[in-house]
């Protein structure tokens, strides 16, 4: 449990929800784990696995590269012009003069190696006027990204 709550602290607030999302689901598991219900324990491993799906790998970036991909996202949240909403996932949208595709692709370079659940899509539209980041994923991605990227 102190490894939990250590890897809770140090993602900070960006990992803030999932982590702590983690923590309870722990607390959870622990308590399942130990009532003696085959059909409990069934369902502590199901709880684990769906939850295993969307992590944020704290090692996967040095503490250079974290500070830089802190510095592009902060960038990228407070530049967006437009969020929409579809099938799988959200679009964000910005304007070139904001936010180039170099600072995208290199954001999503990062995201990628610490979050490889998502599927990113970069786009450049209307004649360059306009830089889209779309991020996809398997089934409860919607609710990761709403949680950590404040999608409303």
């Amino acid at each position: 449990m102190n490894k939990t709550k250590e890897q809770f602290v140090r993602m900070g607030k960006r990992g803030a929800a999932p982590a702590a999302a983690l923590l309870v689901l722990s607390s959870a598991a622990g308590m399942l784990a130990a009532q003696s219900s085959l059909g409990e324990a069934k369902m502590e491993n199901q709880t684990i696995t769906v939850q295993a799906k969307f992590y944020c790998n704290i090692k996967a970036l040095t503490p250079a590269e974290r500070a830089r991909h802190k510095e592009l996202g902060d960038k990228l949240l407070k530049a967006r012009n437009e969020t929409i909403e579809t099938e799988k996932g959200y679009e964000f949208q910005y304007s070139p003069e904001k936010v180039s595709v170099a600072e995208v692709a290199e954001w999503v370079v990062a995201e990628s190696k610490c979050c490889p659940f998502f599927d990113f899509h970069i786009d450049l539209e209307r004649e360059g006027k306009l830089v889209c980041l779309r991020l996809t994923g398997s089934e409860g991605v919607k609710q990761f990204i709403r949680t950590e990227f404040g999608v409303k």
